[in-house]
Order: C-alpha cells, then sequence, then structure tokens
C-alpha cells in the first residue's frame, strides 16, 4: 500500500494499492487553488 501525500502542506491525500511500499508527492486541491489564486 502506497501513500499520496501534498508536498506544500505535508497532509494524506490518498492511498493506493501497489505491491510495493511507497510514498508519492503530489498537491491536494487546497493548496492547487491557493495557488492559482496568489499567480493570477
Amino acid at each position: 500500500m502506497g501513500t499520496i501525500i501534498c508536498q506544500t502542506c505535508n497532509s494524506t491525500i490518498d492511498h493506493f494499492e501497489n505491491e510495493k511500499v511507497s510514498t508519492l508527492y503530489g498537491k491536494c486541491t487546497c493548496c492547487d487553488e491557493k495557488q492559482q489564486k496568489t499567480s493570477k
């Protein structure tokens, strides 16, 4: 089982089934919306 973690706020976004245990980094929708508002 793996975990997807937000690289901005370090909150857990989701879990996924995989052969290997791993951690992936992405952006949660909360941080993604904040970034879009500040970049406009």
